[in-house]
């Protein structure tokens, strides 16, 4: 896996600058007509905007969102590629999609803000991302809107920005290489369902760093076929953690492997280090690495569920399933809401090899519960140092 990693660093340094030299133009969205009042329509001027900064030829072009405006968005597709090598957007206002469900209910997108096919895109600022999702949580829908999609881009940064109230995720990276997240805010209810804070699913060359997230679902969910990510200094809580899945729902075949998850928080969270997969998948999961994680009464802070079905009933066993191996746990502390605080629930098919778990002490926050417990099944590796002890792994 350091090999990996190497590879991983010596990626980004390859990757070209996304500022060069020289004046940029630079695009504001009000000279295009947008009002920034929070009441009128600002979607033609962004999508004019857009194209004029997109398909500028000259030096690194700027679309700028200012300051002290709030701009009322319908979904928009912000297309690629761009004539420059790089662009960059400036969000230093707020955007807010429309309050209620019936705005939405002739759309055809499945996402509220969509950047495509854009090759060293950034995605900059202070300003607030707020998708007014609670009118989306009350029941149940025949379709969801994530908040922000980003697909097909390469080399692509987003920092500084506030994201909150998603109807679904707040941010969703598919089929991307070479992401850089960082100093993110995300912000949901705990009760919000399926607002996830950041899903990955068919990318690589992943980090996502220094960002605080709480919501309703996953703090940041690795999904089907994705490798080399890295997760670092992320706070999580509430939430459901950090979770590499679910992976082979309806018989896919998902691969996921070198992920890197280091110096991060679960507070209060549902799940801390999870790995979930359903039955009758096929692929992989592997070289997962959790390491220096504070725990503050997680409920579950390290699950490895390869009987996962999302809460449904009547889950049919299957005859394949998704090969979980070469995952390492170490120096994790903190207290566990729970009695058991591990659970290593693996495949009767072919389990779970080559868990590594070091440095592990974790504790009961219920002054009630007098100690700690594991539960295994199907799972082979080594421990060292770990409480509480995990009976099916050997002592190393």
């Amino acid at each position: 896996m350091q090999e990996a990693f190497l590879a991983f660093f010596l990626f980004f340094i390859a990757v070209p600058s996304l500022v060069t030299e020289g004046a940029p133009s630079i695009f504001q969205v009000a000279d295009f007509g947008a009002k920034g009042d929070g009441q009128t329509d600002d979607s033609k001027a962004f999508l004019q905007a857009w194209n004029a900064t997109c398909g500028a030829k000259d030096v690194d072009p700027i679309l700028n969102i200012p300051s002290g405006k709030t701009f009322l968005l319908q979904p928009l597709k912000f297309s690629g590629p761009c004539a420059s090598g790089s662009v960059l957007v400036k969000v230093g206002g707020n955007i807010v999609a429309p309050k209620t469900v019936s705005a939405w209910e002739k759309t055809a997108s499945n996402s509220w803000l969509f950047f495509s096919g854009v090759r060293n895109l950034s995605i900059v600022g202070s300003g607030q991302i707020d998708g007014q999702g609670s009118a989306w949580w009350t029941k149940t829908r025949n379709f969801y809107l994530q908040a922000l999609l980003l697909g097909g881009c390469e080399n692509l940064r987003v920092t500084g920005l506030t994201h909150m109230n998603s109807p679904r995720n707040h941010i969703s990276i598919d089929s991307c290489t070479g992401v850089i997240i960082s100093n993110l805010t995300i912000i949901a209810p705990e009760d919000s369902p399926n607002t996830d804070g950041i899903d990955i699913i068919r990318s690589t060359y992943v980090q996502i760093q220094d960002s605080n997230i709480s919501t309703g679902d996953d703090c940041v969910a690795i999904n089907g076929n994705n490798s080399h990510i890295r997760i670092l200094n992320v706070f999580c809580g509430p939430g459901h953690g950090i979770s590499v899945g679910s992976l082979g729902g309806k018989g896919r075949i998902d691969n996921v492997e070198d992920v890197y998850v280091h110096n991060c928080t679960f507070n209060g969270t549902q799940n801390g280090a999870r790995i979930k997969t359903w039955e009758g998948g096929q692929g992989f999961a592997r070289n997962i690495s959790f390491s220096q994680i504070t725990l503050i009464a997680t409920q579950n802070p390290i699950i490895i569920d390869q009987h996962y079905c999302n809460g449904e009933h009547n889950c049919v066993n299957g005859t394949t399933a998704i090969a979980v191996s070469d995952v390492t746990y170490s120096d994790f502390r903190g207290t566990s809401s729970k009695e058991e605080a591990i659970r290593l629930d693996c495949s009767d098919i072919n389990g779970c090899t080559n868990v590594v778990m070091n440095t592990v002490q974790i504790t009961p926050s219920d002054p009630s519960i007098n100690k700690t417990t594991a539960y295994c099944n199907h799972a082979k590796g080594i421990y060292n140092n770990v409480t509480p002890s995990v009976g099916c792994l050997t002592r190393s």
